[in-house]
Order: C-alpha cells, then sequence, then structure tokens
C-alpha cells in the first residue's frame, strides 16, 4: 500500500461548499468556554491506573535452523501446501508439551 499525502491547500479544495459553510459556522462560533460545555450525556471515567491484563498472548520468539528429515516426511509436509514449517512447529510443539505434561 502506498502512502499519499496532501498539502493543506489540497485538503481545503476537497471541502464541498457546504462543508466549507459548515466549518465557516463553527469556526465564528468560537471556543466554548469549559463551564459552558454540556457534560450530562458523557459516561462516567472509570479509574484503570491498577488494571492488570490478563491471558497475555505468548509468541516465543522464532530462531532459525538446520534439520534433517526423512525425504518422504518433508514431502509429506510440503504436500499439504503453505505453511508446512508452522504445521511442524506446531505438530513438535504439541509433543513438547504432552511430555512435559507426563513428567510432571
Amino acid at each position: 500500500m502506498s502512502m499519499v499525502r496532501y498539502s493543506r491547500k489540497e485538503l481545503n479544495e476537497k471541502f464541498s461548499d457546504k462543508q466549507d459553510a459548515e466549518i465557516q459556522r463553527l469556526l465564528a462560533k468560537g471556543i466554548v468556554p469549559d463551564d459552558q460545555l454540556d457534560l450530562s450525556d458523557m459516561p462516567e471515567i472509570t479509574d484503570w491506573s491498577s488494571a492488570v491484563r490478563q491471558n497475555q498472548f505468548y509468541r516465543p520468539v522464532k530462531q532459525q535452523t538446520s534439520i534433517r528429515l526423512d525425504a518422504d516426511v518433508l514431502a509429506w509436509f510440503k504436500a499439504q501446501g503453505k505453511g508446512y514449517q508452522t504445521r511442524m512447529n506446531e505438530i513438535l510443539r504439541d509433543a513438547m508439551i504432552k511430555e512435559l505434561k507426563n513428567h510432571q
């Protein structure tokens, strides 16, 4: 995806006459002081400062390696299509977790 840049002038040219009129109307009103703002429909602010994230995602660090596999095993994984290395990793991880649980 390429990035598109616009100058302020180009952005202003993109507004319709109706939009320009609305912008000018709002600018003419000026700034409303804080004590005159209607905040009745604003939700109550919740204190999240002591919040703790649960179930944080675990993303293990990948390490490049070289491994020798039987040709038929590798062919079987590759025949399953794209992502065969990820599938190999998932199978090995499942075996590792199962082994770790058996030794606890």
